[in-house]
């Protein structure tokens, strides 16, 4: 990135923290890619599992392939190149800088869409589904189901600012969310997430703000919190569970057990450390997020790649490398209160899709007792937790698919 003194001399300087400051292009010095590379080559690896499958965590052969790529073929300037060709602006919103990418679509009646990403995610997820959403008639969509896209970074991550004191929880970035929609000038927009987006879309929806119209969400806080609280207990399930509610139960199980990851940066976020000091230990945190996607870059980095690329899984980690917010991002654990997939009153019209491969697949019992107005359900065919970068085309159509009684 350019160094701070610098990219503050390429805004205007004003004393109106309401400015929107940009255009932003990243460009980060060669020397520190270089060092990067340095690091991966001096990586000191660790004893090969003692299982035949990633019931351990990462396999060493998985993580040593991707570190060979990362030094011997991977390119950051390509990804350079495909966040720059986006037009990226800061704004000052309760105290801190946030980064975002606003792409304007070329239909004029487009439908401004504000999209959040998650963790280990980054604005790099959302790079596939620009073109398709705002420019839906090369993708044999009407110019009616085209959108104007906002896509921050969110406290901590990427471009954004780190904040410096406690309390930056999803309610706090729903808010600046709202915040930063009013002063782009948006009366009428809908919100989009998944993942800790899908948290902070939930907030944003309680939040209610004048000209959020509806919201749309890829990881459905549907659960009866009291279901939630038995799953997390591993007390026995209530009776009277209908085979696709008792199916959910098992993922979110499974999940409850294997989610190691939110609860060591949920507790002692500072104690991660190693991952501001070794890129590999990084990339193999960040890879092991769950099974599915676990098992897609794995074979991505086997040569079979699936829905992510070496390229895609590489410009993800190396943002976050390169930024210094492996901790910073990772204290949004710390910060929230918050479950992950239960339940939170939300009241304004709501669109899900049900991906295959998700943490949970959300019953359609459960969406409509969580989202009362609920005004579209699907459940497609393939994707996973990362869909809008697994699977652009087919999640681009969702969203297109979900607003359209909001137009």
């Amino acid at each position: 990135m350019i160094p701070n003194k610098t990219r503050q001399l390429s805004f205007e300087d004003s004393a109106d923290n309401n400015v929107i400051r940009g255009p932003f292009h990243v460009i980060f010095p060669e020397i520190e890619l270089a060092q990067l590379r340095c690091r991966v080559n001096a990586a000191k690896w660790p004893d090969k599992e003692t299982v035949a499958d990633t019931s351990q965590g990462v396999q060493l052969s998985t993580i040593q392939k991707l570190a060979h790529y990362w030094t011997t073929g991977y390119d950051w300037r390509k990804c350079e190149a495909k966040l720059n060709a986006f037009p990226q602006f800061f704004t000052h919103i309760d105290g801190l800088d946030i980064h975002f990418m606003h792409i304007r679509s070329k239909h004029e009646d487009a439908l401004p869409l504000i999209i959040t990403h998650g963790w280990p995610g980054s604005i790099i997820e959302m790079l596939k589904i620009v073109e398709p959403l705002t420019n839906p008639t090369a993708y044999g969509a009407k110019a009616s189901d085209a959108f104007h896209l906002v896509i921050p970074s969110l406290p901590g991550y990427g471009f954004s600012g780190k904040p410096t004191t406690t309390g930056w929880d999803t309610v706090r970035i729903a808010r600046a969310w709202a915040v930063l929609m009013k002063r782009l000038g948006y009366t009428r927009y809908v919100a989009q997430g998944g993942d800790w987006g899908a948290i902070i879309t939930d907030m944003l929806a309680l939040l209610s703000p004048p000209g959020l119209v509806g919201m749309h969400t890829n990881m459905p806080g549907a659960v009866p919190p009291a279901i939630d609280k038995v799953l997390q207990a591993s007390t026995p399930l209530p009776s009277g569970l209908s085979e696709e509610e008792m199916r959910a139960c098992m993922q979110l199980s499974f999940v409850y057990k294997h989610i190691g990851y939110a609860q060591i940066m949920g507790t002692r976020p500072q104690t991660l450390t190693g991952l501001v000091d070794s890129p590999v230990g990084l990339a193999a945190f960040m890879l092991d997020h769950d099974a599915c996607s676990l098992e897609l870059i794995t074979q991505a980095f086997n040569g079979h790649p699936g829905g992510l690329s070496r390229d895609d899984v590489l410009d993800n980690i190396t943002l976050y490398w390169m930024t210094k917010t492996a901790i910073s991002s990772g204290r949004l654990f710390w910060e929230n209160k918050l479950p992950f997939f239960a339940a939170k009153g939300v009241t304004i019209p709501v669109a899900v899709s049900v991906f295959p491969y998700e943490l949970y697949q959300a019953p359609l019992s459960w969406s409509k007792m969580a989202y009362p107005n609920l005004i579209y359900y699907n459940k497609v065919d393939k994707g996973g937790h990362f869909a809008a970068w697994e699977q652009p085309e087919l999640f681009a159509a969702e969203i297109r698919a979900g607003f359209k009684s909001l137009r």
